[in-house]
């Protein structure tokens, strides 16, 4: 079956699996977080059938995560409209047109550049009854096989690092967007051989990006409220942590974790 499957059935075996392994992973997620906090599990279902998303939506799984536009909007043609569609892929500005078209995309958080901004919010329809959720990508590996810009490292000249003048943009050029927070995808060995007590180097990396970003931010554009940020936590939003080690980004301070081989199973290798 195909990911795009109209076939939203999944079989007996199959959704038993899902809804242990979805549990798992919340009960992981409660253990792990800050008290007092409510970090968002996105799933993501990237090249998994829609019927697997079904089955985790039937057990009230609201936000999934698609690294493919094209395959995000087939899947979201045929699933429930609620389901609240987090687009973490590689964000291509000509592919903005596709992505604003769906009407339950909920946020973007691989946003990485002005000229993608713009494209959105040109893109965006404006009968749209909410601004879009974006977060900004920061490399904070410094990988150069992973997207995103360099991460703050002092308040000196920040109003001119690449952080600011693309959080800049989106506040003052872009009103169909909200900016949420900052998304980072953190080195494969460093969730690998962290032990319990050490500390991920990404993640504080991000969370000081996310401090001096917010100071900047409060001191030209106000306190957070509708425009930027989050104003139940009244800070931007960090978005990080994924299977391998999401427990270790919630005990960091994450508030999004995205979550795929944990909840759906190894993906399938591609084809040579």
């Amino acid at each position: 079956m195909s990911a795009a499957s109209t076939d939203l059935n999944p079989t007996q075996e199959r959704t038993t699996e899902l809804s242990e392994s979805l549990t798992e992973v919340r009960t992981k997620i409660q253990v792990a977080s800050i008290p007092g906090r409510s970090p968002t599990l996105v799933a993501v279902s990237k090249v998994k059938p829609a019927s697997d998303i079904f089955a985790c939506y039937n057990n009230g799984q609201l936000d999934f995560g698609e690294n493919y536009v094209q395959e995000l909007e087939e899947k979201a043609r045929i699933l429930p409209a609620d389901i609240r569609w987090h687009f973490i892929g590689t964000l291509q500005s000509n592919k903005a047109k596709i992505l604003a078209s769906i009407p339950n995309l909920y946020s973007i958080q691989t946003l990485g550049s002005v000229k993608a901004a713009t494209a959105l919010q040109n893109a965006l329809p404006a009968d749209r009854t909410s601004p879009l959720r974006v977060l900004i990508q920061i490399n904070t590996s410094g990988e150069d096989s992973k997207s995103g810009i360099p991460p703050l490292t002092s308040s000196s000249d920040i109003a001119n690092s690449d952080v600011a003048l693309l959080a800049k943009h989106i506040l003052t050029e872009c009103p169909s967007l909200q900016l949420e927070g900052l998304m980072t995808i953190g080195a494969l060995e460093l969730s690998l051989t962290a032990s319990e007590t050490e500390k991920n180097a990404d993640f504080e990396r991000l969370k000081e990006t996310r401090d001096l970003l917010h100071n900047y931010l409060e001191q030209h554009f106000g306190e957070v409220g509708e425009k930027w940020g989050d104003k139940a936590s009244g800070q931007l939003l960090l978005s990080m942590g994924m299977s391998s080690d999401y427990e270790a980004a919630l005990k960091a301070g994450g508030d999004i974790v995205r979550v795929g081989t944990g909840i759906f199973g190894q993906r399938p290798k591609k084809a040579a």
